[in-house]
């Protein structure tokens, strides 16, 4: 794991709203932005595993219902100050073929990874489009970019999540709003290794599988967490301050395009 020097980005004192806070990239960037100085509202189902401090405030947010997400985001607002970024990671996964694939499994997932940021990214722009500044990021997935078997579900939901961001940041634009997509490939974390049948889970995967349609990883490894923060991180600072409607894959090439 690299860490880089304090400062690097210039995030001091931002207040950053992130959603699917408790997870491997949610948490890693957690952590980087408190690094930087930055004011860190952290937000997850689950907040057990935030750790809160002066710089990280875990509060609970289920992103699939609207009326929580403008509560909250009022309530922030009003107590905290005005909020200068957002960062979408809240993600659900179902895996199947589309035959096998629940109606209740397709709402799940869209639940979370199209509506969750739909929600959220909304509640923000109304606010950001006043003060006309703010920056909003949606972490998605190099699956919205290629198909992938037996991920119909997934795959399509990040597709959505990614247009709808890149549309939006369209929208806002004249506003002075940026609004960027950072799309992992394979990264070491618990939804990821959830997939592996065997210890040797990771291989298969650097390998990838002609049975299924999919290339391997060009770089020999898998994502860390925190490759994918300071993705998200270079985004959120000034260093991108004429980057709109980016989509940025972090996935060692697996995907063959940038």
């Amino acid at each position: 794991m690299t860490i880089h020097p304090a400062g690097l980005w210039g995030l001091e004192n931002k207040l950053v709203l992130v959603t699917g806070a408790a997870g491997g990239i949610g948490l890693a960037l957690v952590k980087a932005l408190a690094r930087e100085g930055a004011r860190v509202l952290a937000t997850d189902l689950d907040i057990a595993a935030i750790p809160p401090n002066d710089a990280i405030i875990p509060r609970s947010l289920d992103v699939s219902n609207t009326a929580d997400v403008e509560a909250l985001v009022d309530e922030v607002e009003e107590t905290l100050g005005p909020i200068d970024s957002g960062v979408s990671l809240a993600g659900a996964l179902a895996t199947g073929l589309v035959t096998e694939t629940t109606d209740d499994d397709w709402r799940r997932v869209f639940a979370v990874n199209t509506d969750g940021v739909f929600h959220l990214s909304r509640a923000l722009a109304r606010r950001m489009v006043k003060r006309r500044t703010g920056n909003i990021v949606t972490v998605s997935s190099n699956a919205a970019g290629v198909p992938r078997h037996a991920m119909a579900a997934y795959a399509a939901s990040k597709a959505a999540a990614t247009m709808f961001t890149r549309s939006l940041g369209l929208e806002l634009a004249p506003h002075g709003i940026r609004c960027n997509i950072v799309a992992p490939g394979s990264t070491l974390t618990p939804m990821q290794t959830g997939m592996w049948s065997d210890a040797d889970g990771a291989k298969a995967v650097i390998a990838g599988s002609a049975q299924t349609f999919k290339a391997g990883i060009p770089l020999g490894k898998l994502a860390t967490p925190e490759d994918v923060a300071d993705a998200v991180l270079f985004l959120l600072s000034d260093r991108a301050s004429h980057i709109t409607m980016a989509d940025i894959y972090v996935d060692g090439g697996a995907t063959l395009r940038g």
